[in-house]
């Protein structure tokens, strides 16, 4: 069957993929026909076989390539027999499953060089391998193979080495000299372009202290001006403006080139996700015809583009999750129609960027998933007891789908039934230190959001501030900025709303979001942002929009990293710390997170912005309440408003240092028994002791917290002090 010219360079960049999988398979079976190895080390090679096969039959499948979909379903259905097997492969199905894969391979290199419609069936190369190679007797018996199948008389015992010759080449195609591109270009490895970007990424931060020196000679200039010595100080005040202007335009310039520079190293590094997803439509297609139902697949946000390394990994998750909603979330036409729905069923892509998070969402409006099913399945296959399937919510009872062998059908197709498709989807997904959920409803149909950081390059965020805190947001979620008016507003009983565009949008006052104050509604001419995420829009309250920086976003430590509210941090000209939040948390149900009366309370205090949010970070997942002063003077004050079960305190702060605090705290009745742990940049004997003697409870070095120490010592603190735990 001819590929569709318009797909012919995606063949070419399937081959050069499956090129680097058939390496590993390769490597695998060599692996299997060693002595020795544990069984859990055998089960994990066997999965992973299963799972580098499927993603190739999948791949194969979305580009039309039935012929090579069809070798990797014969070498899955070799293979299948063998995983419940806790014993080395035999030589004879390694022989089988390379031969196979060399078939596979020159194949597909035919189809990538435009010459796949002279390429003979596969069937007879196929039948001449089982011939060359039958498998081991005790593969044979075994029901589901495929090749023991096809092999009516089974040799009494393995075949020697010489009876299992590779497939020739020229049994396939012939081949043709091909000459080399006059513009072959440069072979650049992947960790040359991060190291080059990471040099751009520095560059841009020299351009941002240019900048703020810029400012800085513009303020002295200014204050020279007003110490009316005018005269006295005009030649100096003109070489400083004509160095500011010298300053200003060199930084114009600087920007200009890191600019180029970085849109140059996207262009190379990059590419639109539409290369991956524009595939999928045929892939939809053709599935569903094969399975006699009708679906359509709705791309938004293919423009994006993203780094190939990313794409290529999540090309087999996405194809994956689609065969999966057509297998089985789409009900036949008919019952659709008798369900109200259109006989077509409806699948959709989206794609969307905020900061360094990339959201992929795919969703269907078929049946959903049915719950009673899953439970069934999962204990059918031995995944879950009936004991521990009884007492699961729904929540957890969806993500059995993504364990390890889960399958709902009992018969093996080309599609489905081998246990193995989301939970490589999920292994993808948390191999990109990301996370996926999935969401359904009964009758109306499934949702799988796929969360992923993205680290090139920078975006463009808004810093924002609240009280004392300054905060970034992706520019990406953020719509519009208003000033809030009393005739915009509807202030109800539980909440305040803002008529925006025809519709009332909850307001969220981001001081109370942040656990800075109580919630209060906006006052006249208080900044409102309008920021959306996943369909989602909400106006945010502000105390002031500082203005909008194009920054490099990292990622948090790993001990933080899965709290919601933040999605890493930046560097500011200074070297300050800017933290980011991330839109969905922002713009989530924030009177759903509510707190149980017997949760536990916490007070951080600590003059840095980035040790208040980590510390809060670290202790909110832990199941804390956490509240935030910036010193000593203002935490005194919190303590009178409020009680607490354990104070963070920073040893070295302006005016109140922690030992002064704690002084304070023990002289009052109150809280002369609360528990207080110190927490100092100085990882020394002398600071340690210098702050237990003060009558602190624990002492931790900054380094310790990073580590993850500070919730386990917060604990053990309380329990030592009596206090709830």
């Amino acid at each position: 069957m001819p590929v569709d010219p318009m797909l012919q360079p995606l063949v070419a960049g399937f081959a050069v993929e499956a090129q680097e999988v058939i390496q590993k398979v390769t490597m695998d079976l060599l692996e299997l026909e060693r002595e020795g190895l544990e069984n859990d080390a055998l089960a994990k090679i066997y999965t992973r076989l299963g799972r580098h096969l499927h993603t190739l039959k999948g791949s194969a499948s979305s580009l039309g390539l039935q012929d090579l979909g069809d070798i990797a379903h014969k070498l899955e259905d070799a293979l299948a027999p063998l995983k419940a097997h806790t014993q080395k492969m035999p030589r004879p199905v390694v022989d089988v499953l390379l031969h196979g894969l060399d078939l596979f391979m020159l194949r597909a290199q035919a189809h990538a060089d435009g010459r796949g419609d002279d390429l003979p069936n596969p069937a007879a190369a196929l039948a001449q391998l089982v011939a060359a190679a039958p498998p081991p007797e005790e593969a044979a018996v075994l029901p589901g193979g495929a090749f023991a199948q096809a092999q009516p008389v089974v040799a009494s015992g393995p075949p020697s080495a010489a009876s299992t010759p590779p497939v020739p080449a020229e049994a396939l195609f012939s081949p043709e000299p091909t000459g080399e591109s006059s513009d072959a270009g440069w072979r650049v490895s992947a960790n040359q372009v991060t190291s080059l970007m990471r040099e751009v990424e520095r560059l841009r931060e020299v351009r941002l202290r240019v900048e703020e020196r810029s400012r800085e000679l513009e303020r002295v200039s200014t204050l020279l001006a007003k110490q009316g010595l005018l005269a006295e100080t005009a030649e100096a005040r003109t070489l400083l403006s004509g160095t500011g202007r010298s300053l200003r335009t060199d930084g114009e310039e600087t920007s200009d080139v890191v600019d180029a520079l970085e849109d140059g190293l996207k262009a190379i590094t990059t590419r639109p996700t539409r290369t991956i997803l524009d595939p999928l439509q045929r892939m939809v297609r053709d599935l569903s015809r094969q399975l006699g139902k009708e679906a359509r697949l709705s791309v938004v946000g293919a423009e994006v583009s993203l780094d190939r390394r990313l794409l290529e990994k999540l090309q087999g998750a996405l194809v994956h999750i689609l065969r999966n909603a057509v297998d089985h979330g789409l009900e036949m036409p008919a019952e659709r129609e008798k369900a109200g729905k259109h006989h077509e069923g409806a699948l959709t892509l989206r794609v969307e960027q905020q900061g360094n998070l990339l959201y992929l969402e795919a969703s269907d409006d078929g049946r959903g998933i049915d719950l009673a099913q899953v439970r069934k399945a999962a204990e059918k296959r031995g995944l879950v007891t009936a004991e521990e399937v009884a007492r699961l919510n729904d929540n957890q009872v969806r993500e059995l789908i993504f364990r390890e062998g889960f399958s709902t059908r009992s018969d093996v197709t080309d599609t489905s039934g081998r246990g193995v498709g989301l939970d490589a989807v999920r292994a993808t997904v948390e191999s990109l230190q990301g996370r996926i959920e999935v969401s359904s409803t009964r009758g109306q149909g499934t949702r799988f959001v796929l969360t992923l950081p993205v680290d090139l390059g920078s975006s463009p965020v808004l810093m924002v501030r609240a009280l004392e805190q300054f905060v970034g947001l992706p520019m990406l979620a953020v719509e519009s900025t208003q000033l809030a008016r009393p005739d915009m507003l509807r202030v109800g009983k539980r909440r305040t709303h803002l008529e925006h565009q025809g519709q009332l949008l909850p307001v969220v006052d981001l001081g109370a979001r942040l656990g800075l104050r109580a919630s209060s509604p906006p006052t006249e001419g208080q900044p409102l942002l309008i920021v959306q995420s996943g369909g989602k829009r909400v106006a945010l309250g502000v105390d002031a929009v500082v203005g909008d920086r194009d920054l490099v976003i990292r990622p948090l430590p790993s001990e933080v990293r899965d709290v919601a509210a933040w999605q890493g941090a930046a560097t500011l000209s200074r070297g300050e710390l800017l933290l980011i939040l991330r839109p969905d948390w922002v713009v989530s149900d924030s009177e759903k997170v509510t707190v149980s009366a017997v949760s536990r309370r916490a007070l951080v205090v600590d003059d840095s912005l980035t040790a208040r949010a980590l510390h809060r970070a670290m202790l909110e997942a832990g199941g804390f309440q956490v509240h935030l002063a910036a010193s000593g003077a203002r935490a005194l004050e919190r303590l009178q408003a409020d009680t607490y079960d354990v104070v963070i305190c920073d040893l070295d702060m302006e005016e109140m240092d922690g030992i002064e605090l704690i002084a304070r705290l023990r002289e009052r009745k109150d809280t002369h028994t609360l528990p207080v742990i110190l927490v100092s940049a100085h990882d020394t004997t002398v600071a340690r002791e210098r702050g237990l003697a003060s009558g602190a409870d624990g002492f931790l070095s900054k380094r310790e917290c990073a580590a993850g120490r500070l919730l386990a010592e917060v604990l053990d603190v309380m329990s030592r002090r009596g206090s709830r735990a």
